[in-house]
């Protein structure tokens, strides 16, 4: 009877181990699909994106926030009175913070195609070069660029760049805080902004593009793209999905380039491991704001 029983709980023991063996296996595959990681597999439909633009529109009604980041920047309408003026130009400002969003998060120029509605957190949404490339700029990639919880980089997708200028005298770190000092309460703030499309043959090396110097004693990016089209120059405020459904407070000067550079996606994932920002992904976007009374008009 004891050995009967015996051989009872080796079998049931050896079933479970399968079993377990099984379902860690069907994880690791939905880990490494991506399909499953670009967007755990589930998109919010219109309806869900239509109530975060509602409950925005609601928290912000009377309540004197300043123009809302990011927009349309071929729509030049908008009817927001918070009135600032515009941050200096960068050579007089102080680089603070790089870091790059996955897709576009303004529209306009050369990337006005929609990535969807994605997960209502700001992960598969946002906007995407409008061109084609060729199948070597195309070419899978051997290694994994920008890898987290939400999938990595591809060549062939759209990054939004943006390069945090402080007039405070700011150091460079992760994040605003990095902007901000105890010194000055109110620093002007201006984001000059890159989208790129990413190649695995050729482009431009992103440690260039990034790289910094000190002048006159500013942090500044001087290899910042020339040939992308005249900016698109507008006040607005700090972005991110966080502010899907309330008012960022910051004010903040947008130069918006409307063209896009290509951009080498071997270069980007060596940023990535080694860059002052503490920066190894890339960031989710906010919806594009469209409420007229949260958007300064654009001369």
């Amino acid at each position: 009877m004891f050995a009967s029983k015996e051989s009872f709980v080796r079998i049931f023991m050896g079933r479970i181990m399968i079993y377990k063996n099984l379902l860690l296996s069907v994880s690791v595959a939905m880990l490494v699909s991506p399909a499953y990681a670009a967007n755990d597999g589930h998109t919010v439909s219109d309806d869900v994106i239509s109530a975060q633009r509602a409950t925005l529109s609601a928290a912000t009604e009377g309540q004197g926030f300043g123009p809302q980041s990011p927009r349309d920047i071929d729509a030049r309408d908008g009817v927001n009175q918070r009135v600032f003026g515009s941050a200096p130009d960068v050579a007089n400002m102080m680089l603070c913070d790089i870091h790059f969003h996955e897709n576009a998060e303004h529209k306009g120029g050369d990337f006005t195609t929609y990535a969807g509605n994605g997960d209502g957190n700001g992960y598969g949404t946002g906007f995407k070069y409008d061109g084609t490339l060729t199948d070597a700029e195309r070419a899978p990639i051997d290694k994994p660029v920008g890898k987290s919880d939400h999938g990595d980089l591809l060549p062939g997708d759209t990054i939004e760049i943006h390069f945090v200028h402080s007039t405070a005298q700011a150091t460079l770190g992760n994040g605003l805080g990095t902007c901000l000092t105890d010194a000055i309460g109110n620093p002007q703030l201006r984001v000059e902004t890159v989208v790129a499309v990413l190649v695995s043959e050729g482009g431009v090396d992103f440690t260039e593009m990034t790289h910094i110097e000190k002048v006159d004693g500013l942090n500044q990016v001087p290899n910042l793209p020339t040939d992308l089209g005249q900016p698109v120059v507008y006040e607005g405020s700090t972005t991110g999905p966080g502010y899907n459904e309330k008012a960022s407070p910051f004010q903040v000067t947008w130069s918006v380039r409307p063209g896009v550079a290509k951009l080498n996606i071997a270069s980007v994932g060596k940023w990535l491991s080694d860059n002052p920002f503490g920066e190894n992904h890339a960031h989710g976007v906010r919806n594009l704001v469209t409420n007229p009374s949260l958007l300064s008009p654009i001369n």
